[in-house]
This record gives structure tokens, C-alpha cells and sequence, in this order.
């Protein structure tokens, strides 16, 4: 077995400080990480935690548009100093959790300018005090967004399928975090799953290469089958559990969400 190749840039990110903080993360794109960041926001507000989903893909942002929402506040206007970052939290009732929407379409948010990025992760922090569970979509890679606004956090979830390509890129994410703070806490989520079985394959396909490598074994924080309600919810702009909350997919995400904190 030989160590999948990509580019590895410099990191400044910080020590872990927001134990409540969860990142989800993906090295590619397509994998279902957004869907999984708003399912398991619902999940977790549905066993009584006040949740948080901010959407921290400063290019590509699109919880609301999974949503069908239309915000009155983003996180555009957070930067351009419109609204602070608190005012720019909206109640998705719902759902039963909070958000602070991203600004779909606007790529030059994914290139400020470091101290901003740090004032903007320090803001969240400190948001983070007054919740239970703060949820981060990230975007997809390991660019320096990434890196910094997912330091901070006490957990962090990387969502992959079984395509080369996105075990590939979700090693890639493990490595840099790991590199940039041994004490992280990288968990792995296996979406798409055609059976739990093949599920645990794609697991240890992805372990095999971080013990070698890496010499780290990051947890499986679970694992999501494929169900075809959650092409169907997400066509609806309607959260899984609430369209199909008997569905394989939402007992698979609520599974995970009792675990999380465990």
C-alpha cells in the first residue's frame, strides 16, 4: 500500500478550545455533507440540545437552499460588518435549531484575509458558550478556511463514500489536522452506503491507510445507508426527519447524534 499523494499546505490553525464545536468536513465535494450537517442538527435539537448550524463554506454556502429558506442576515453581512455574528443567528422553527446562513455564490469570502478569518473564529467561539452544540459546514478540501475555521473544534466528523477519490480526499483532511494538532479528535461518517457491511468496508479501507501512515486510528462515528428519501427530501427543501423520519438514513444520523457526545 503506498500513502495517497495530494498537496499539503501550511497550517496555523489553533489548539482545540470548543469542546462543544463540531466540524463537518469532507476532502471532495459531493458527498452529502451539507444534507448530514442539517440532519444532524435536527437530530441533536430533537434530543433537547439547543444547536447551532453554521454554514462555513464561504464559497459555495447552500444550507438554505437546502432549506428552501430565504435569510434576512448572512454571513456576508457578518463580514461587511452589517450584523454581528450573534444578530446574524436565525431560528429555523422547524428544526428546532439555529443558523447562520453562508452566502451562496459569493467566492470571495473563501479568500479573507487571516486575521479576519480568526476575528470570525473567535466570534464563534464565544457564540458557541450560549449552546449546547455548535455545528460547522465547512467546505469541501483542506484550504485555509478549512484549516482555520474547523481548529478550534472539539470534534471533528469526516463525511466520505466508498469512491476513491473521497477516501483519497478525506485522508487528506485527517492528515492535515492531525499534523496541525496530534490531540484532534477525527471521527469518520461512511455516507451512501448501499449495506452496513459495505459500510464497515469503506471504514477500514480508510483505517488501514491512516494506522499505516498516520499511525492514528480515528473512531467510526457511524455509518448512513443509502435511501433514496434523501434525494427525495432534499428535492422537497425539507429535513429528512421531518419528511421521512422512519426512513434508514434518518435512524442512521439520529444513531449518530446519540453517540456524539457520549
Amino acid at each position: 500500500m503506498t500513502e495517497p499523494v495530494f498537496p499539503v499546505a501550511a497550517s496555523n490553525v489553533r489548539p482545540l478550545r470548543g469542546h462543544n464545536v463540531v466540524a463537518v468536513a469532507s476532502g471532495k465535494g459531493g458527498v452529502g455533507k451539507t444534507w448530514f450537517s442539517i440532519t444532524l442538527c435536527h437530530a441533536l435539537a430533537r434530543r433537547g440540545r439547543k444547536t447551532l448550524l453554521f454554514d462555513g463554506d464561504l464559497g459555495l454556502a447552500n444550507v438554505d437552499i437546502q432549506l428552501g429558506l430565504t435569510p434576512r442576515h448572512d454571513l456576508g453581512m457578518v463580514l461587511d460588518g452589517q450584523v454581528t455574528l450573534h444578530g446574524a443567528a436565525e431560528r429555523y422553527p422547524d428544526g428546532g435549531f439555529d443558523i447562520i446562513a453562508g452566502r451562496s455564490g459569493s467566492g470571495n469570502l473563501a479568500t479573507l484575509p487571516g486575521q479576519r478569518l480568526s476575528g470570525l473564529r473567535g466570534d464563534l467561539l464565544a457564540m458557541a458558550r450560549s449552546y449546547d452544540c455548535v455545528v460547522m459546514d465547512m467546505a469541501a478540501g483542506v484550504d485555509r478556511t478549512v484549516r482555520q475555521l474547523s481548529g478550534p473544534a472539539g470534534i471533528s466528523l469526516v463525511v466520505t463514500t466508498d469512491e476513491p477519490t473521497s477516501l483519497t480526499d478525506a485522508y487528506a483532511f485527517i492528515k492535515v489536522t492531525r499534523g496541525a494538532n496530534p490531540a484532534a479528535d477525527v471521527r469518520l461518517v461512511v455516507n451512501m452506503a448501499q449495506t452496513p457491511r459495505e459500510g464497515e468496508r469503506t471504514y477500514k479501507t480508510l483505517l488501514r491507510a491512516c494506522e499505516n501512515f498516520l499511525k492514528y486510528t480515528p473512531p467510526l462515528a457511524g455509518i448512513v445507508r443509502r435511501d433514496q428519501r434523501v434525494r427525495e427530501a432534499i428535492r422537497s427543501q425539507t429535513p429528512l426527519l421531518m419528511r421521512s423520519p422512519q426512513s434508514e438514513a434518518a435512524q442512521d444520523v439520529e444513531a449518530i447524534a446519540a453517540r456524539l457526545f457520549a
